[in-house]
């Protein structure tokens, strides 16, 4: 994978407020045990990992954003390329990240994302 690698992510309804998804779709919740789930844009196309997520998970999502490698690796976040459940899946690791500075990263990575626009909304 490359730094121009696009990392697609599954934006849940939940985490959209007055039309705009919030930092929180962009931050591990507990239950993800510091891993945020993202797609490798270069094996899969955005709208192919909508319907993965939504029809053979059976997950919500609102639509795909994105981030780019690099803009993980200047947040000094690992991407880490685990293939589990596809071969294109990978998460952004947020391991040993404090609360307070993984709220900054998610903020900075959301803006982003948000600024490239959904690659996929169905």
């Amino acid at each position: 994978m490359d730094s121009e690698t696009l990392l697609l992510r599954q934006i849940h309804p939940g985490f959209i407020q007055n039309g705009r998804p919030t930092s929180q779709a962009f931050r591990p919740t507990p239950k993800d045990e510091n891993q945020l789930s993202v797609y490798n844009g270069a094996m899969i196309a955005a709208a192919a990992s909508w319907h993965y997520y939504t029809e053979t998970l059976r997950l919500e999502s609102a639509g795909v954003l994105a981030l780019s490698h690099a803009e993980c690796d200047a947040q000094q976040l690992k991407v880490i390329e685990d293939g589990i459940p596809i071969p294109a899946h990978c998460y952004i690791d947020f391991s040993g990240v404090s609360k307070p500075d993984a709220e900054r990263k998610s903020k900075k990575l959301a803006a982003l994302a948000k600024k490239r626009g959904w690659l996929f909304q169905p």
